[in-house]
């Protein structure tokens, strides 16, 4: 069991991150506990930082990104300075859904959602390229999402 979550905060944590649109009353009702405390707790587990925010979770082929591609980054560099660079920057494209800095032969890896290969070959001459300091680009096409879920086992 984590520390500092009873078997009451586990079970909210996990009913919110299959549904962040229930209810109190709905969480209450699935825990059995009243309203009120039930309220009281998942204040407490925002304050806590245990839930960081409520989403909806859109269907990116259905607003026309169609193609989600994995691009490795290798940078010139690895100074504090170039690597701070390249995060500032990176995290401004609207069309990069997550950035892993990594450890091994590359030194991150984008999570990206465009509209399709036309669209992400004018996303890395016009955007991505001009950050400085990149080294070397590998992208990967995504054919088919096998698994793709949000939710963390809590246990």
């Amino acid at each position: 069991m984590t520390e500092k979550l009873d078997v009451l905060d586990i079970k909210i944590l996990n009913l919110l991150q299959k549904d962040g649109s229930l209810s109190v009353k709905d969480v209450s009702s699935a825990i059995g506990l009243s309203s009120s405390p039930t309220y009281e707790r998942i204040n407490r587990l925002k304050r806590e930082g245990y839930i960081e925010k409520y989403v909806a979770l859109i269907n990116r082929e259905k607003v026309g990104k169609q193609l989600l591609v994995l691009c490795t980054v290798t940078l010139k560099q690895q100074s504090m300075e170039t690597l701070i660079s390249f995060e500032d920057a990176i995290v401004q494209f609207k069309e990069v859904l997550e950035v892993l800095c990594l450890a091994g032969n590359h030194d991150y890896l984008l999570k990206i959602a465009v509209r399709d290969v036309n669209d992400y070959h004018a996303f890395v001459l016009t955007r991505l390229s001009k950050i400085p300091n990149i080294a070397n680009l590998q992208s990967s096409f995504v054919l088919k999402e096998i698994k793709h879920e949000t939710a963390l086992e809590i246990v």
